[in-house]
C-alpha cells in the first residue's frame, strides 16, 4: 500500500466531485444491495492511466444531460476489503484497476475494463461513457 498522503489527492478527485467512496466491505454491499437507478463506481488506482484517463475521463463524462444517479469509488491497492467485495459485483470480468462499471438497480449493465482505459484519451473515455449513459440512464 502507498502512504495516505500520496494517494489522497487521488482519492479527491473522485470525492470532491460527487463521488462516494466505500472504504468497507460493509459499505459495499449495503451501496449495492439497496442500489436503486443508476451508479457508477470507478475503482480508483495510483497508475498514470488512472490519472490521465480514467478519473478525468469519468468526471468529464459527468457533463451529460443523462448520467448516473449515484457516484462511487472504491480504491484498489488502498482499501483492499472493499476492492475485493466491489470486484464481486463486477463479476464475471476479471479484477482490473482504473475500471468503470455503470450499474442500473444494483445490476452491472456496463464494464470498462483497464485495457480499455490505457491508451485511451480522457476525452475518449468520456466519449464512450455518454454513450452508455445515453443507453442506460
Amino acid at each position: 500500500m502507498y502512504p495516505e498522503e500520496l494517494v489522497a489527492p487521488m482519492r479527491a478527485d473522485l470525492t470532491n466531485n460527487g463521488f462516494v467512496e466505500l472504504r468497507d466491505s460493509e459499505q459495499v454491499n449495503n451501496t449495492f444491495r439497496n442500489c436503486k437507478g443508476t451508479a457508477l463506481l470507478v475503482v480508483n488506482s495510483v497508475c498514470g492511466c488512472a490519472a490521465g484517463s480514467a478519473r478525468p475521463g469519468a468526471l468529464n463524462s459527468l457533463d451529460s444531460d443523462k448520467k448516473p444517479d449515484q457516484l462511487f469509488t472504491v480504491f484498489a491497492g488502498q482499501d483492499t476489503d472493499a476492492t475485493n467485495e466491489a470486484r464481486k459485483y463486477l463479476l464475471p470480468y476479471p479484477p482490473s484497476s482504473p475500471s468503470i462499471g455503470l450499474f442500473k438497480d444494483g445490476e452491472l449493465v456496463h464494464f470498462v475494463e483497464r485495457h480499455h482505459i490505457e491508451g485511451r484519451s480522457a476525452e475518449m473515455i468520456s466519449a464512450h461513457l455518454k454513450e452508455v449513459y445515453n443507453e442506460f440512464c
